[in-house]
Parts: structure tokens; sequence; C-alpha cells
């Protein structure tokens, strides 16, 4: 089967491996359709290299069931499925409490396992979702980062009336400014250095934009459209260095940051925003990964919901449909500065 493996930083090569097969009782083999690259895959792809070298990389997917094991109920060969990647181990107190994101041995597909840039690929039972008849085989390839979305705000007092500013309008911060209305947000704004993102943003429910600038800060910016109180929810979302310490300044007191994105290298604070957490009494929310119980949790199952009565909008941030054979140029173009793109689908098997 044709596949993208990953041996090292900047090395992603397009094989042919051997096709999964199936070793449990309970486990899938699944025909992928289509497969996503997520932002951490750049970031392992430029700066941190594989947990195992030549492995399958990817873990954002969709397909067809194509094989089952002897003991599963849950979906049937042919099915439509979406893919949740994460793997706990079920063993630990962390995953018996249900608190599966906090499992040390918490692994996605993709990662030391074979991931989802390939023909097909092989994850347990309880991992799969069927897919409502309306909701396509490209929107399900996005469930796995709107519901990393989803779990962090699951964490917040968010509702209705509320103000919110995410910072970064890539696929999770667009994705955040969507859930903020969805969760009846009065007013979202959404701040990034690229216009076309912005423009995004303001079309997939942003009611303000700000680009910084080098004239006017940001935090003034923020400040006039929220009549200088700020927002009750800030998001940091693009996991650079400068917003980590800027989303400090955007909430009002008593308000709250939720910290989305992973900056990859150190952040030092200036004494402004440390002490805007102290002054402010602020809470400061920390999510990571995308499940629950019970497994793989309410995050997928509202995804699913919300994109069966038509109310995330997830294709208009698909900005690359590509073949398999093109991820190690893309992943080059990306990382280098020479490509812009938003969410890249992989259309496998075509």
């Amino acid at each position: 089967m044709e596949a993208l493996a990953f041996y090292g930083i900047g090395d992603i090569r397009y094989e042919q491996k051997e096709r999964p097969r199936l070793e449990k009782d309970d486990e899938v083999i699944i025909r992928v359709k289509y497969a996503g690259i997520c932002g951490s895959d750049l970031s392992r792809y430029k700066k941190l290299g594989p947990l195992t070298p030549g492995n399958i990389f990817g873990h954002e997917c969709s397909g067809v069931v194509e094989e089952a094991g002897s003991r599963v109920t849950n979906v049937q060969v042919g099915n439509r499925i979406a893919v949740c990647p994460q793997l706990k181990c079920g063993e630990c107190e962390a995953c018996k409490s249900g608190f599966f994101a906090a499992c040390p041995n918490l692994l996605v597909i993709g990662a030391k396992e074979p991931g989802g840039f390939a023909s097909y690929t092989k994850v347990p039972a309880e991992n799969v979702l069927k897919l409502p008849d309306n909701v396509s085989f490209q929107e399900a390839a996005l469930i796995e980062p709107s519901s990393v979305v989803l779990h962090g705000l699951f964490q917040t007092k968010l509702q209705p009336g509320k103000t919110v500013a995410v910072y970064g309008c890539g696929t999770i911060g667009l994705l955040a400014c969507q859930w903020a209305k969805l969760f009846g947000a009065e007013k979202v704004v959404a701040i990034d250095i690229d216009s076309e993102k912005l423009q995004l943003a303001k079309e997939l429910g942003a009611d303000e934009i700000i680009k910084p600038e080098k004239s006017v800060s940001t935090y003034s910016k923020l400040m006039e459209l929220t009549d200088d109180n700020g927002v009750d929810l800030a998001i940091e979302a693009a996991g650079s260095i400068q917003t980590s310490e800027e989303v400090f300044a955007a909430p009002k007191k008593g308000g709250e940051v939720l910290f989305l994105g992973i900056p990859y290298s150190d952040i030092t604070l200036k004494r402004f925003y440390f002490e805007r957490i102290v002054r402010q009494e602020l809470t400061v929310r920390g999510s990571w990964n995308a499940v629950s119980a019970p497994f793989p949790g309410r995050e997928f199952t509202t995804t699913l919901q919300f994109l069966k009565e038509g109310k995330l909008r997830t294709k208009p941030m698909i900005s690359h449909y590509l073949p398999l054979k093109e991820g190690p140029n893309i992943f080059q173009k990306i990382t280098s500065g020479k490509e812009k793109a938003m969410k890249v689908l992989f259309e496998v098997g075509k």
C-alpha cells in the first residue's frame, strides 16, 4: 500500500508499505479516504523529528471499515467512519478515572503506531465513529482537531453573552472562533498576522478581527473593541512565543485564558503580563488532546452532531487536496514558507 513514512527532521518519504493485519479481536482495519496535515505534524517535521523513525505519519483521517475483529460490535465492514487517533493504555489511574488526557502512555497513531497517511490504518474499534449519511469524508477528517478545541472549551465558563479573543487563525483558531459562537458568545475577536486567515475567520463567525501592527499594539486595539474591559475568555491557538505572552493581557478581571497551542521554545513573561494574571485574578487553563469519558468522549460526539446539523463548517478551511505522493513536497514547501496552506487533505487511493 502507499504511505508517507517519517524518518527524521525534514525527511518524509513516499513509500510502499505492508498493509496492516488484524492481531486482536477488537480491532478494525480502515481503508483511508482522507487524511489531514495537523499543525503538530508540521512542527514535528521541522523541529522535533519522529518518535519512531520510519513509522507511517499522520493522525487526522476518515475512511471505510475494511475488516473487523470478531468482538467488534459498534461498526461493520463497509461503514463510513471517522477516527479518534488517541490510544490510551486503559490501565493507569488516570484511565480508570476517565481522565484519559492525563494517561502517561497516551499516544496518537502516527507517533509510535502506524498512522493515517496510508491506504490502510488500524485502530481499536472503540476509536471509530460511524458517520451520518450527510457528513462527508472530507468533513470527517477534521473531526479530531474540532474535538481538540471542544476539549478545551468544555473546561471553561464560556456561555451565551460572553466575549472571546482568539489568538491565531490556523485550523484550531478557526474552529475556536466557530465553537465560541456556537456556545453563544456575543463577540468573538480573531487575531492573526495573516490577512487571508483573518478574512476566513470573519466568514466562519468572528465578529471582529485584529491584524497586529508595529504602530498600534494589539492590546490597545482589543481594549478599544471591548470598551476597555477586555474579554471573558482569551484563547491561545497559535503556539507562538509572542502570543503565549500577549494572551494574558486580553481577559477582564476574573477572566480566563485557555492554551490550545503548543510553543516549541521557552516562554518568558514580561512583568506587565505576569501582573495581569495576578491583578486580574485570571484563571489559566491548559488543554491536552481531545478525549474524555465515555471514550472517545463528548468532544467527538458533539462535533458529529453539529456537522450533521450543518452548524459546524469545516470545508471552507480546506485549502489543498493532494495525493499522498505529494506529501514530501508539500511538507517542505509549507515549512520553508514557499507555500501558504490552511488545511491540507490527502486524497488517499486516488
